[in-house]
């Protein structure tokens, strides 16, 4: 299926790695144009060059990084329709007790204020265009917190609501939908102290076989496998487009069906 973004115009954060480097590529797959935010950008070299993308360097916790972000969007490309709110971070900890108040603001400070602030400048411009659309990331741990990342888990929890909040504001103009992956492989997986280096620790298992036994056993995820970032990016794609035009105000849980909801 083509969701053909010919013409539209796209800011996604988090454009270094992960989710958000795959939602970039699928972006301009489907020919749109890109506005790419991130602390660094080391990992797009293969696209920098690609003249429907602008790379953009980044921290979007800085005050006025936001408007920056959307000027530069307008300025570059003439419009904004589509906002896609990637970027966020995890600071994993054996229990609620590690976790300084240092931890929270940071983690609150990137995965929800910078996403209030970004989508406040970005609401003007997307108002413009027919058809505009924010999709933002969460998490499955918004429903179901883990106690090792339970600031990670209060944020999601935090962009869940805020979510619904602005389809309810704003959803006669802009569409506003969430995508709540569930355990997915990106480099908070697998940079040092990340995710597969607790999980070999927790169950003393080298870390692949570590990373299978909680996909497996632990999760019991059906799939039986952790998700691929661009799994979540496709879908991602797929609510930005004209093909998702009744959609607003929606959860799509990307998980492996490892999280039932009632």
């Amino acid at each position: 299926m083509s969701y053909n973004l010919e013409g539209k115009v796209a800011i996604v954060t988090g454009a270094n790695d992960g989710i958000g480097l795959e939602t970039v590529k699928a972006f301009l797959k489907e020919g749109a144009k890109v506005v790419g935010v991130s602390l660094t950008l080391d990992n797009v070299k293969d696209i920098a060059d690609h003249s429907s993308f602008l790379p953009l360097e980044l921290d979007l916790t800085d005050e006025g990084a936001a408007d920056k972000v959307v000027e530069a969007a307008v300025s570059h490309f003439g419009k904004l329709d589509i906002l896609a709110n990637v970027a966020g971070i995890a600071i994993y900890k054996d229990s609620f007790m590690d976790v300084t108040l240092d931890i929270w603001k940071e983690t609150f400070e990137t995965n929800l204020f910078a996403v209030v602030a970004l989508t406040k400048a970005a609401i003007p411009e997307l108002k413009k265009q027919p058809g505009a659309s924010i999709v933002n990331v969460a998490s499955e741990s918004g429903h179901v917190p883990d106690s090792f990342a339970i600031d990670y888990s209060g944020s999601k929890a935090a962009i869940l609501n805020l979510t619904q909040a602005l389809s309810d504001e704003f959803g006669g103009d802009i569409r506003v939908n969430v995508v709540s992956p569930g355990p997915t492989r990106t480099t908070m997986w697998n940079k040092p102290g990340g995710m597969v280096d607790m999980l070999s620790d927790m169950f003393d298992k080298e870390g692949e076989e570590a990373v299978s036994y909680f996909a497996k056993e632990v999760r019991q995820i059906p799939r039986g496998e952790i998700g691929k970032p661009e799994e979540i990016a496709n879908v991602i794609v797929f609510l930005a487009s004209d093909k998702a035009t009744y959609v607003t105000g929606a959860e799509f849980p990307v998980n492996g069906g490892s999280v039932k909801y009632k």
